[in-house]
């Protein structure tokens, strides 16, 4: 039992650091908490993509074709500048007046989900650091590895939940027009850097 306690708060601590980094995919959780946008789903998705990727990983899946991580590499990077172009704009321009906590319509709560799919999956780094990352550390836990595993997808659940949820405490600060477009900034230099940073090492 110690054993399996040992090896999941290994896998918890080890999958925490990894997904704790600031990065584009946590970026726009956040933003959505603070929102109150589509925070269910967006974080489910989250949560639920890195527990998948993970599985992949610790079941010693490879990827066949080497050319799949450049590919998504190019078509991640784009992405990433053509959001971090969109925040951007939106501190130049903002649309409101500041932070706004009434309901989204349901067009966006798809746009929503949307984004956050390709955020997740047309990321290289969620490749790098679930499938082979960990699974390369689950690996040396033996028989072990899927409980190592575990902890680690536990800790992603718990990180979205966290910084999903946790984030409409910040609603009242950014209330104001101003705290707004620092987010957006940080945001857009965020995304931008992680995109070009892609661009240029696929």
């Amino acid at each position: 039992m110690t054993s399996t306690l040992t090896t999941a708060a290994a896998g918890f601590g080890t999958g925490l650091s990894l997904i704790v980094a600031i990065g584009a995919q946590n970026a726009f959780v956040l933003r959505q908490g603070i929102r109150r946008d589509a925070v269910p789903a967006v974080v489910g998705i989250c949560a639920l993509s890195d527990a998948a990727l993970i599985a992949l990983g610790v079941g010693a899946v490879v990827v066949a074709w080497p050319g799949a991580l450049t590919a998504v590499g190019w078509i991640g990077g784009l992405f990433l500048l053509c959001y971090g172009a969109l925040a951007a704009r939106r501190v130049v321009r903002p649309a409101g007046t500041g932070l706004e906590t009434a309901g989204e319509p349901a067009r966006s709560r798809r746009r929503a989900v949307l984004t956050c799919l390709a955020m997740t999956w047309l990321n290289p780094h969620v490749y790098l650091d679930t499938v082979f990352l960990l699974g390369s550390v689950a690996a040396d836990h033996g028989p072990l590895r899927w409980t190592f595993g575990l902890g680690a997808a536990l800790a992603s659940v718990c990180w979205f939940a966290a910084l999903g949820f946790g984030a409409r405490l910040l609603s009242r600060f950014l209330a104001r027009p101003a705290a707004w477009r620092v987010l957006d900034a940080l945001v857009a230099t965020t995304m931008i850097v992680l995109g070009v940073t892609l661009l240029a090492g696929s």
